[in-house]
């Protein structure tokens, strides 16, 4: 499928440049991180930052708007925001009474907004967030903090958006969005893939007889494949699902999303709602709102969700409050847009001089960077310990190997993900070589790592930054510099990483996670490492595809698989596909 863009590692960066050039009189753009900013937000009240992957325009970045949010913390094409952005965003629309942050329930977001939120308490700032989990068919109703986010962060956006402008306190706002979060049900079929721009091909296959019943907003795989069916019978069977969740009785009132992700037409939206309707004449359920459009979408996925929105006195009022966005308003609307105050243009042309003024440092560092002498080449030979030059080329070395197998962990992540991994180890893994490329003069090992993890987890996004961030980051973090580590030291701070992530992610053996690789590659580490720095590595990368090969075996636990349950049996997980590469790129290094 052909995309109308350049290049793809630029497309969220030229889509943004693009988006706020077209509505500059709402927003402007934060001058170092990829987040929307507001220009008609209050100053004297909770900030509204919402977030995610990019790639389901106009959700998220154009819900920021009088009335809704004051600010979007985007990531790459889906896969969440890095905590650095996270925390730029919350940090430009502060108002000294605290952030709510309201985003969709997946792991790379809950990891990297937690740590946003961190970053902000260390700073005196209040926090409280409200993960969206309206996707009924993605767990069972005993089990909803396991629940997606879909089509229902538009109801959810809504009303934390009017309790924020009422000037309520961050506990009140925060109880009033998770009531309307508590309200919102949602199922979705897609008739179509998406595909991510620059990829090959879709996320999954379908069979021009086939539908996906219960997809994920991120394009992933639904919970059940079934052939393909008139709007009238979809509609029903969604209806029924929702209904039996949702415990809505005659007389409830409810607003009505029927969201296309993408390429669905507003006929074929107005034709589902049209049986959607009649359902609920027939069972007394009153219709207080009804909307069909494209909110939530997933690049140009094929087919629609169905959402509901139960009320009551309280959200009612929250609803009916004025918002306006480009994309969405509701309530009275107030004619002619405000136009930007003079701070607001002043502190845009100090970004712009701001702007400038970075540019020229990194021309003057890159130039600078040109200059370093490159210490003496890597000695001949089986390594027996690293030098921190040692270490800096092995990461080199290992960055460059993933990023040449991008397409190879694509093609593993599309098969039950949503087909992002290889696309942001790739890019973590450049980070973090541009960070390395400038430290030919370090003489810490241990630095070496932390500033590798440290460019991955602030650049990559979804789980994998904060996951594999950790990796080189938290075991060398906080550690005694040494010029030299042996095999003893590599593997204390990889098991130290483990734990790290563990503690984060909460992930166990057996759960079809990159833990599935990495545990075992450090049990051989320990098991093995008074034999020598080779022997080790050769036990970690042999463990570490045994790892690979096991999660074959397992249902999924954690990430977009989890929803796919049994059907995710066979498959191999990328996260662990990823530790496999790095052990065995660590023991081709040292190997020489």
């Amino acid at each position: 499928m052909r995309k109308i863009i350049n290049d793809a590692d630029h497309v969220v960066s030229e889509m943004m440049e693009g988006f706020v050039g077209a509505y500059s009189r709402y927003f402007r753009k934060h001058p170092e991180v990829n987040a929307i900013l507001s220009r008609q937000r209050r100053k004297d009240k909770v900030a509204l930052v919402i977030g995610g992957g990019s790639g389901h325009e106009p959700m998220f970045g154009g819900f920021v708007g009088k009335g809704l949010a004051d600010a979007a913390a985007c990531g790459n094409i889906f896969a969440s925001p890095d905590p650095n952005t996270i925390y730029e965003a919350a940090k430009a629309v502060d108002n000294g009474k605290g952030v709510l942050f309201v985003y969709g329930c997946y792991a790379g977001d809950n990891l990297n907004f937690d740590m946003g939120e961190e970053f902000l308490r260390d700073d005196g700032i209040w926090t409280a967030h409200v993960r969206v989990q309206d996707d009924v068919a993605s767990a069972p109703k005993e089990r909803m903090d396991d629940r997606r986010g879909i089509a229902g962060d538009v109801f959810v956006v809504k009303i934390a958006g009017a309790a924020c402008d009422a000037g309520l306190s961050l506990e009140e706002v925060t109880r009033i969005t998770e009531k309307a979060r508590d309200n919102t049900r949602t199922v979705g079929v897609a008739t179509a893939p998406a595909q991510l721009p620059g990829v090959d091909k879709p996320i999954f296959e379908l069979g021009e007889d086939e539908i996906e019943y219960g997809m994920g907003l991120h394009g992933e795989r639904g919970v059940l494949r079934t052939l393909w069916q008139p709007a009238d019978v979809l509609a029903a069977k969604m209806y029924a699902q929702i209904m039996e969740d949702a415990d809505l009785q005659a007389g409830d009132e409810i607003c009505v999303l029927v969201n296309g992700l993408g390429s669905t037409t507003i006929t074929e939206l107005a034709i589902v709602y049209r049986k959607i309707k009649e359902l609920l004449d027939n069972d007394g359920i009153k219709v207080y709102d009804a909307d069909l459009n494209n909110y939530c979408t997933s690049q140009e996925m094929g087919g629609f969700s169905v959402t509901f929105f139960q009320l009551d006195e309280e959200l009612k009022g929250y609803y009916d409050s004025p918002c306006y966005c480009p994309y969405y308003a509701k309530g009275e609307l107030a004619g002619r847009s405000c136009r930007p105050d003079e701070e607001e243009e002043t502190a845009g042309k100090a970004e712009n001089r701001g702007s400038k003024e970075e540019d020229r440092r990194d021309k003057a560092a890159a130039a600078g960077k040109a200059a370093v002498v490159e210490p003496e080449a890597r000695q001949r030979g089986v390594l027996a310990e690293l030098s921190a030059q040692d270490a800096r080329r092995m990461l080199i070395y290992i960055a460059d190997k993933i990023i040449e197998k991008k397409p190879y962990l694509t093609e593993i992540d599309s098969a039950i993900g949503d087909g992002d991994h290889g696309i942001g180890m790739a890019g973590g893994m450049n980070k973090a070589k541009e960070k390395l490329e400038q430290m030919a003069g370090e003489e810490n090992a241990y630095a070496v790592f932390e500033a590798a993890g440290k460019a991955m987890l602030m650049s990559m996004g979804g789980a994998s930054g904060v996951i594999f961030g950790s990796l080189y980051l938290a075991g060398a973090k906080g550690m005694e510099p040494k010029p030299v580590i042996t095999a003893k030291d590599l593997a204390r701070m990889e098991q130290k990483s483990l734990l790290a992530i563990q503690e984060r992610g909460k992930a166990e053996v057996g759960d079809k996670t990159m833990v599935d690789a990495l545990a075992p590659a450090v049990d051989a580490m320990k098991a093995s490492c008074n034999e020598g720095l080779l022997p080790m590595l050769r036990a970690a990368e042999a463990a570490a595809l045994q790892g690979v090969e096991d999660t074959k075996k397992y249902v999924a636990k954690f990430g977009r698989a989890k929803s796919l349950m049994e059907r995710a049996v066979g498959y191999q997980d990328a996260g662990a596909t990823s530790v496999w590469l790095i052990f065995q790129g660590m023991r081709e290094y040292v190997e020489g």
